[in-house]
């Protein structure tokens, strides 16, 4: 199937536009759009939505909305080979979280490489034990990892830290546990770096999992981009199982925050679909519009 820029069938295109600026960056800021998407690990069950009918929108996605640098949830090493034979222009870092090599799903991060050297980058698992390779941690139901990466703008030299994770759908200790795990992480990792963090969370605002993440009187915290954005666009719900759950009954579980000097612009949850069928993953990507301060 050929999707490639031809979205003239596409259900509620979304006029979602921003800076089309490959390099928006001066000396004050720099601007950049981000996503946190998780596009559904390649599944024979999937019918219609298998991801050979997908995979070429989704790329496409990520072209047309002009993304920087996304978080990707679910990849396969065959799926995140296949983004980046359709975008040319990105690169990505990770690791499979059964093996730490290519085996299982990757919390990969997707990169523009004409516009970011990759700095450094690690993966640590959402266990007691987070160097251990493929280990489950507390009551979780998979391995499950964040993938972190310090990013340099070719224009502006800023180095942004960009973390991208997947917390278990399962374990409610687990979803608990890996936040404050990855609080405590990014504090030792980002060294006073404007820090943006993307994932599907597998909870909804008021969980105690997201709770503890954006929690006020936490020095650590993190902020949740939706809350403070001055542009909200798109639906109130991010997972939707390929339309199969009614728009009323959704919520979001995929969110972008951030830590230190970032503004935000415009955030979006993109509701696309071809004729209602074809959707670009069960999960809506979120995407926001950001401008990294000095």
């Amino acid at each position: 199937m050929m999707f490639k820029y031809k979205y003239q069938k596409m259900k509620k295109t979304v006029l979602f536009i921003f800076t089309i600026s490959i390099f928006a960056c001066n000396r004050q800021n720099c601007e950049l759009n981000v996503m946190t998407f998780n596009i559904r690990m390649d599944n024979a069950s999937d019918g219609i939505n298998v991801w050979q009918n997908r995979r070429e929108f989704a790329a496409n996605s990520i072209a047309f909305y002009n993304v920087d640098v996304a978080g990707l949830q679910e990849a396969l090493h065959h799926q995140l080979n296949d983004l980046k034979q359709y975008l040319p222009d990105y690169e990505s870092t990770g690791v499979g979280r059964q093996d730490g090599k290519t085996k299982g799903e990757y919390s990969a991060i997707l990169y523009k490489k004409s516009r970011f050297e990759l700095i450094a980058t690690e993966t640590f698992w959402l266990s007691e034990n987070p160097e251990a390779i493929g280990k489950k941690g507390w009551d979780a139901a998979c391995e499950r990892i964040v993938t972190w990466a310090k990013l340099k703008d070719r224009v502006s030299g800023k180095v942004i830290l960009f973390v991208n994770t997947h917390f278990d759908h399962v374990g409610k200790i687990a979803r608990i546990e890996s936040s404050k795990l990855l609080l405590s992480k990014i504090k030792q990792i980002s060294d006073g770096l404007p820090t943006i963090v993307t994932g599907d969370f597998n909870a909804s605002a008021t969980n105690e999992a997201i709770a503890r993440i954006t929690d006020s009187s936490n020095p650590d915290r993190l902020v949740d981009t939706r809350d403070i954005t001055p542009l909200k666009y798109g639906p109130e719900g991010s997972f939707h199982n390929f339309g199969k759950i009614p728009p009323e009954d959704r919520s979001i579980i995929d969110y972008i925050f951030i830590k230190g000097n970032i503004q935000v612009l415009r955030h979006g949850i993109i509701d696309d679909s071809i004729d209602g069928k074809i959707y670009l993953s069960d999960h809506n990507p979120v995407l926001c519009q950001l401008i990294i301060d000095n």
